[in-house]
């Protein structure tokens, strides 16, 4: 499928209401670009099928999110903020019934056939950021910046740090507050009139108007629609992907009324789906649950129509497009080194092998770009991409370099920091998306460079910040096997490599525990590798089928950690008071000396006192240390620790915790 192809899809995509065919597809992008159309609805079928862009009916049709959403209605829950001040922000409220290719601040409101009037509302960016959380955390600072060139400049002059003060654009809600004597609990059923450009229509609902059965129906039906969409999907390419199949798969309850608002249904009404780290990004995920690591670089990127090149490169786990490999090519020409040996290590790096023939191959195609750029590049044109197109380049040859070193076997993965290989798919994908956006020949505008520049920016300082970690999980790998063969030993035993999660936030552990541990020793060894007191009630479950344990009583304490492995048990949760619960992953077996089997390796953050009221108020806590006034930082201090430093873990700390905790127990 061509470019010109590919666009034609989408914008068929954004104009289909009802269901459609491949065939359907196919007789609209001929009208576009009838070139190179005989397998184009299978290569169709795959798209759409790969990327989830449509949801599927049968075997033969789909429907598109246009035609599933625009006639759904939902819900929108004003914030107390928000009626003090009369207004009503859209931010994420909107998805997934609208395109999401617009912004907020592209969408229409009507109210009884009028369009609502817009404000601007100014305040610290903390202020706005609840608004867009549903996005991703990590990217509502990116929304809050992308309302006006304003913010967006003030967000680029320090990419570390936040703007004192934005502004956004906000519905000017003071008459229609006043007018319906709208109070808080008060609710609008908003209805799409037109998905693709974002118009919608409100309706106020008194907040006593609904029985409080209906909307514990559409909970059940959400709880629903979110557990399938993360059993067919996985985590999924984002959180508006995630909530456009939890809305198909929560079926008709779910897309009707009484209902909650989205975000009240996320942050404060479901037990069963919460925010978790995914990488350096965030999903909705099974409450109490990580979402596992991979062993290679994702190949989300890659297109089911692949070129010969493509597939190439594929097979090297290099899921680039050719516009990756032509943006390498206009680097050579910036850099003024056209020497192929050198610009072919850049593409593939010496830690993966090619035949002669694959070489070649690859090397025949390098050149006829090199020609075909030799009449057309101009330094002169690209003196201000090229700098950021140089180090994104050097960049995704790191990325790609040490993710092939890793999965040539020469460490025990279980020994990685947690979502290695998801944090440097992450950044492996964000820099060929920055590589691809940079293979043109005219400048885009200077505002949008210096977004890409700090974007790279933020790349490189998280791909330095996994390699550091990675790099010590190699030096703990290499210290504790070398331990092993030392001579004079004495007895030896099997132990574990586990890794503890705390549920909700990015704090975790990896610790190597005597494979003869029962439960209630592996009590005493999560208190001590977080520090905890044992202050509170505890239990362990699973969520297999062979160990159905009632939730208030947990599995058997004596029941031992082999016991549990050899079962097949990969997981085992830990529930730890009311707030609390710890993933603890049964990883790899490993010979370790039994005076030293009960130690850590690897870890991250600063755990949180256990008296907090679980992972929710503890990152309210972490912003109010970064971004709240001085009363507000020291009372945080007050509850946290005068010393806290969310980013510092001390590993011998963690050892000498767990072993006085082994000792007093």
């Amino acid at each position: 499928m061509t470019i010109s192809q590919e666009d034609a899809l989408y914008e068929f995509l954004e104009n289909v209401t009802g269901p459609f065919s491949p065939e359907d597809v196919v007789a609209h992008i001929r009208k576009k670009s009838p070139q190179r159309t005989g397998r184009l609805a299978l290569e169709i079928t795959s798209l759409i099928n790969s990327r989830n862009i449509a949801f599927r009916l049968d075997t033969k049709k789909w429907l598109s999110r246009r035609g599933c959403f625009e006639t759904v209605p939902f819900v929108i829950s004003p914030t107390r903020l928000e009626l003090l001040n009369g207004i009503l922000i859209p931010g994420h409220r909107c998805i997934p019934f609208a395109n999401p290719a617009l912004l907020p601040q592209e969408y229409t409101f009507y109210w009884k056939g009028a369009p609502l009037p817009f404000t601007t509302s100014e305040g610290s960016p903390e202020e706005f950021y609840p608004y867009y959380s549903v996005f991703g955390e990590e990217y509502a600072p990116q929304y809050v910046a992308r309302d006006n060139p304003e913010n967006e400049a003030a967000y680029n002059c320090d990419p570390y740090e936040d703007p004192p003060e934005v502004s956004i654009q906000t519905l000017d809600m003071r008459n229609l507050y006043r007018e319906t004597a709208f109070v808080p609990g008060d609710r609008f059923v908003v209805r799409t009139l037109n998905w693709k450009i974002g118009m919608f229509e409100l309706e106020r609902v008194g907040r006593d108007a609904w029985p409080e059965a209906d909307l514990d129906a559409w909970a059940k039906a959400a709880e629903n629609g979110f557990a399938e969409s993360f059993a067919v999907l996985g985590p999924g390419s984002s959180t508006e992907e995630q909530i456009a199949y939890a809305y198909w798969y929560g079926g008709k309850r779910m897309q009707d009324i009484p209902a909650f608002a989205l975000e009240d249904f996320l942050y404060e009404k479901t037990e069963g789906v919460e925010t978790v780290g995914y990488g350096i990004e965030t999903r909705f995920w099974y409450a109490g649950k990580e979402i596992p690591d991979r062993k290679e670089i994702e190949e989300s990127r890659t297109l089911p129509d692949r070129t010969m090149i493509e597939d190439l490169l594929l097979q090297k786990k290099i899921p680039i497009s050719e516009y990756v490999v032509q943006s390498y090519a206009r680097d050579a020409f910036f850099r003024n080194d056209l020497d192929l040996p050198r610009m072919m290590r850049r593409i593939v790096p010496p830690s993966i092998s090619m035949t002669k023939r694959e070489w070649d191959f690859l090397a025949e195609y390098v050149l006829e770009v090199q020609e075909e750029y030799h009449q057309t590049y101009s330094l002169f044109l690209d003196k201000s991409m090229g700098p950021i197109r140089q180090r994104v380049g050097e960049l995704h040859t790191a990325v790609i370099n040490l993710t092939a070193r890793l999965c040539k076997g020469e460490i025990d993965t279980a020994w990685l920091p947690k979502h290695t290989f998801i944090i440097l798919s992450q950044i492996q994908e964000h820099a060929a998306g920055v590589m691809e956006d940079l293979d043109i020949d005219e400048s885009p505008l200077e505002a949008e460079l210096e977004a890409l520049d700090n974007s790279v920016d933020s790349m490189i300082e998280t791909y330095e910040d996994i390699k550091e970690m990675i790099e010590e999980a190699l030096d703990s790998f290499r210290q504790n096997n070398l331990s092993v063969v030392r001579p004079h030993r004495e007895e030896t035993g099997s132990a574990l490599d586990i890794q503890l999660s705390i549920s909700g936030i990015n704090v975790w552990r990896r610790i190597i525990i005597p494979e003869t541990y029962r439960l209630s020793d592996l009590h005493r060894a999560i208190q001590g590798a977080f520090e905890w007191q044992g202050r509170y009630e505890y239990r362990f479950t699973v969520h297999t089928d062979n160990h159905p344990a009632a939730p208030d009583t947990g599995l058997d304490l004596n029941l031992s950690v082999h016991e549990l492995s050899t079962q097949g048990t990969t997981e085992i949760f830990y529930n730890y008071g009311a707030k609390w619960t710890v993933t603890i992953m049964l990883l790899s077996q490993s010979d370790a000396h039994r005076k030293k089997s009960l130690h850590c390796v690897a870890g991250a953050g600063a755990a949180p006192p256990e008296d907090i009221d679980g992972p929710l108020r503890f990152r309210k806590y972490l912003t109010t240390l970064t971004r709240g006034s001085l009363a507000e930082r020291q009372g945080a201090l007050r509850i946290l620790g005068q010393d806290f430093d969310p980013e510092f873990f001390d590993i011998e700390a963690c050892n000498r915790s767990l072993q006085n905790n082994e000792r007093t127990n």
